[in-house]
């Protein structure tokens, strides 16, 4: 995976659930080209929403992807809901806890929570919820080969896992 949208692993309960951190900076290029300035109104530089929904989809892929020390290859399959009530802005981070509904041997479903903490307040508070469902692309219906090496959970995703402490899910 090219794009990290998360930064830590912060909690993790093998097979239940998973919690990562992502912290937002003015530095990100894209925070700056979601609202740029206009004639009438100054930049209003903030994550986009996808970019969340994509956060939220690395953290819950971590998890999914976990049960199976990686062996299976974890592929988004369906974004089932998202609401995200509250925008998040440079300053402020963004934490993902995903947990799994359902897991079976074609993919599993899962649910998570947004918080968003801004600094200046010191509190996490809730600001929406996605529920996504992955596949394991290896036991796909297709009959489609795919190649042996995991394309998905990279060498940045076992650095991630390695910093969290997490070196036994690695496989």
């Amino acid at each position: 995976m090219r794009w990290m949208w998360i930064d830590a692993i912060t909690d993790y309960e093998p097979n239940k659930r998973l919690v990562a951190v992502k912290n937002v900076s003015l530095s990100e290029e894209h925070v700056h080209d979601h609202f740029a300035a206009t004639a009438d109104e100054p930049a209003l530089p903030m994550m986009p929403n996808s970019l969340i929904v994509e956060g939220m989809a690395q953290t819950a892929g971590v998890l999914v992807g976990s049960v199976n020390a990686f062996r299976e290859k974890v592929v988004l399959a369906k974004i089932v809901r998202v609401n995200i009530e509250q925008d998040v802005v440079p300053g402020q981070s963004i934490r993902y806890d995903a947990t799994i509904e359902r897991m079976d041997d074609a993919g599993a479903s899962t649910t998570g929570t947004i918080e968003r903490l801004d600094h200046r307040e010191g509190s996490w508070r809730p600001i929406g919820r996605i529920d996504l469902i992955f596949s394991h692309i290896d036991n796909n219906m297709s009959g489609l080969e795919f190649p042996e090496h995991n394309f998905v959970f990279g060498e940045n995703f076992r650095t991630l896992l390695r910093t969290a402490g997490l070196d036994s899910v690695c496989g």
